[in-house]
């Protein structure tokens, strides 16, 4: 591994024919991943993979380059291909690289690398059959997935921030098919954390998989999804999807700055109800998308997007909070070292209120409860949506009814966020791999329940809203988010 002296020569090459700011990301990714599906063991994959990306900015020019060769003379053979794209007069470059600590730690009690292959094989063997039992005859077919990595990196810029961390992740999916009559439905879920094999501590892996089979087996019996608009109680444990997509995208400073976010231009305006607060938090402790420092060395920090209502902050790296003559508020993230890093959510939610969950969907005598969030789209431009809803059921005279299938929800982010009318004081969290600009980013999200006064919900036999929406969608393709 270079050493400070040789990352301070690496970087004075790279700004050796002009530019205002270079940094070094060096990378050593191990990990490991296990699948099973059709009740046998098909993969089982470890790999290492090591490198490094060198970044000159000059202006609002970004050059990238990346080596698999670690050793000075690869990186200063990097270098100099970026210095090529700098302007400006050369600079000489004298700087102390002062090692940064992070605000926050996160403990990992039991090392992924440390737990043998075979246990974690067991592991998924076991999730497999638990999910199974819930019903031998209707479920069809069990997919689980586990994977962990360790991930070091090593940072460093002419700003004379140099830091070295360690970023430990585990998680594990299920998807579950249940069959019928002809029917086919299925149930999904996922767990994971900034974490070690602790992981299954806190959460009990069997649990965890005969939920979602017993989600899959479930909408067998579940009734056609309504159609039209009506009261949506968003339940705490359907996670921030929501959130996520249709707001948490168009607060990425990069996106605001080149006009295609609904949020361009409105800090300090009212772009939600007073009850909402939304947060990017990624030091809370061992969430999935959690770190002590984002990828360009900036110590973890909780940012307010939102507050009560009031448009505050957007989440800003280097290259967009220097347009604006500002710090990054740390939220540079990129998927690896052959990749630029760019504005990116930690952990987004929003934040609990003051109201009883339950008493909420009491107070309703009609409408439609989420439980479950699926995929959906979203034009971060307009911030149109339409997401599907994997599990759902009718609320009639304040109390939960049948279970439906085939809903979709349509509406627009802000115009959803100014309707919410009761937040409850719950907050529950989902996990997944967030896309943007051909990056993927480990994320968390989160809400409460939440009480929409009003949504259009899409069921078997559309409304013409979520079909003239649909059609905007289609239409704004290539600014859309799609998960």
């Amino acid at each position: 591994m270079v050493d400070k002296n040789g990352l301070k020569e690496v970087l004075g090459v790279a700004l050796s024919n002009g530019g205002d700011f270079a940094d070094v990301f060096i990378e050593e990714k191990q990990s490991i991943g296990i699948g099973m599906e059709a009740g046998k063991i098909e993969r089982v994959y470890s790999g290492l993979d090591a490198g490094a990306g060198i970044r000159v900015l000059s202006g609002e020019v970004t050059a990238y380059a990346y080596t698999n060769d670690l050793t000075k003379d690869g990186l200063l053979e990097a270098a100099k291909i970026v210095s090529h794209a700098a302007k400006g007069s050369k600079k000489d470059l004298n700087l102390d690289l002062t090692s940064i600590k992070p605000l926050v730690n996160f403990e990992i009690k039991t090392r992924p690398e440390s737990v043998p292959t075979t246990t974690k094989v067991d592991l998924v063997k076991r999730v497999e059959r638990a999910a199974r039992a819930v019903d031998k005859d209707k479920i069809k077919q069990v997919i689980v997935g586990y994977g962990d990595t360790v991930q070091k990196v090593t940072i460093a810029n002419t700003e004379g921030t140099f830091v070295e961390d360690e970023r430990i992740r585990t998680r594990l999916v299920v998807n579950v098919v249940a069959s019928e009559n002809n029917v086919i439905q299925t149930g999904y879920d996922a767990i994971g954390s900034h974490a070690g094999f602790e992981l299954f501590e806190q959460y009990n892996p069997e649990e965890f998989a005969q939920i979602a089979a017993q989600r899959a087996v479930n909408m067998l019996e579940a009734v056609p999804a309504p159609s039209g608009k009506m009261p949506v109680v968003m339940a705490g444990e359907a996670g921030g999807t929501m959130v996520h997509e249709a707001c948490g995208h168009g607060l990425e400073a990069d996106l605001e700055q080149r006009e295609l976010s609904v949020y361009t231009n409105k800090k300090g305006q009212q772009v939600a109800n007073e009850l909402v607060t939304v947060v990017d938090d990624a030091t809370i402790t061992n969430r999935y998308g959690s770190y002590r420092f984002d990828d360009e060395g900036v110590p973890s920090q909780k940012v307010t997007l939102i507050e009560k209502g009031i448009l505050t902050d957007y989440l800003y790296d280097h290259l967009t909070a220097a347009k604006e003559g500002r710090e990054s508020n740390g939220h540079g993230r990129r998927e690896s070292y052959q990749h630029k890093p760019i504005p990116r959510m930690g952990n987004t939610y929003i934040a609990p209120g003051k109201e009883d969950p339950e008493k909420i969907i009491k107070d309703y005598k009609s409408g439609l409860l989420v439980k479950k969030m699926g995929g959906g789209q979203v034009n971060t431009t307009t911030g149109d949506f339409v997401f599907d809803v994997a599990e759902g059921y009718l609320i009639k005279d304040g109390e939960i009814g049948q279970m439906v299938r085939g809903a979709t929800l349509t509406g627009n982010g802000p115009e959803v966020l100014r309707m919410v009318e009761r937040v409850g004081s719950d907050l529950g969290f989902t996990i997944g791999t967030c896309g943007k600009d051909g990056q993927g980013a480990p994320v968390s999200d989160a809400q409460p329940t939440m009480a929409i006064k009003e949504l259009v919900v899409g069921g078997t036999a559309h409304s013409d809203e979520d079909n003239k929406l649909s059609r905007k969608l289609d239409e704004g393709f290539g600014k859309i988010r799609r998960i």
